[in-house]
């Protein structure tokens, strides 16, 4: 007999890698009842998210589910994957089991999670979703340089290099920090335009922060011809950036 009352989708951020970045939010949720989703890449691969787990000894007292969200920019393709996962996620729901979904880093950036819950909740519209934040990769990235990410009334751009080497170009001359996610694809063009713009003494590449293989690299230019992991990321200060006028009760002045 179904259970009247639906189970709770919550999204519980990891962090970027290591296990002690786990806030005590989502540490209770994972010491719950609740079943365990989460996402890899294609049948019988392992789960980054659900590595990080592991590495607590934590358990499922619920059980666990994997759910396939494969590395594809096919949107047809990924809403038929989306769908599926959101099926088996609302069966479990409807069990009256809560759910947490395993994400590394932060759910509600740039993760698989806020795909599933929007496609749950259009099958299901009665279905609770709670996200449990968490520290982003570029947060820790930041940490790991013993630099700050922004200070008093710095501009901060976050995005994925793929937009493009014009667009960093443009955005280099509006933002103090530019922070690219996913720089594999064009990792050389990045190094070059840094290079031009000589800003190499303010840049850093950080591949798979808080796990046990970090890679923290300040010349950049030592990058050149590798192939960076997918989790991997440059951060951009430009303190030559021309400043506009702040207002509202902030520094005033260029």
């Amino acid at each position: 007999m179904q259970n009247s009352k639906l189970g709770k989708l919550i999204g519980v951020s990891l962090g970027p890698g290591d296990p002690e970045w786990i806030t005590r939010g989502a540490w209770a949720v994972l010491e719950s009842d609740a079943h365990w989703c989460y996402p890899i890449r294609r049948e019988g691969a392992e789960s980054y998210a659900l590595d990080i787990v592991h590495k607590t000894n934590l358990s499922a007292k619920g059980g666990m589910t994997p759910l396939i969200f494969p590395m594809t920019h096919d949107k047809t393709k990924l809403a038929g994957y989306w769908l599926r996962a959101a099926e088996s996620v609302l069966e479990i729901l409807q069990r009256g089991e809560d759910i947490a979904f395993l994400v590394e880093g932060d759910a509600s950036t740039y993760a698989t999670f806020g795909h599933l819950a929007r496609t749950v909740e259009s099958l299901n519209s009665e279905v609770e979703i709670k996200v449990i934040p968490g520290v982003t990769s570029f947060n820790a990235a930041a940490a790991a340089t013993s630099r700050s990410l922004a200070d008093s009334d710095d501009t901060i751009c976050v995005l994925p290099a793929g937009y493009g080497i014009d667009m960093v170009e443009r955005l280099l001359s509006d933002f103090d920090t530019l922070v690219l996610l996913k720089v594999k694809p064009i990792i050389d063009d990045l190094i070059t335009l840094v290079e031009r713009k000589g800003l190499l003494e303010e840049s850093y590449f950080v591949q798979r922060v808080g796990s046990d293989d970090e890679q923290v690299v300040h010349d950049l230019t030592l990058l050149k011809g590798t192939v960076p992991n997918y989790l991997s990321l440059i951060i951009i200060h430009n303190p030559h950036r021309e400043r506009e006028l702040v207002v509202r009760g902030c520094r005033k002045g260029k």
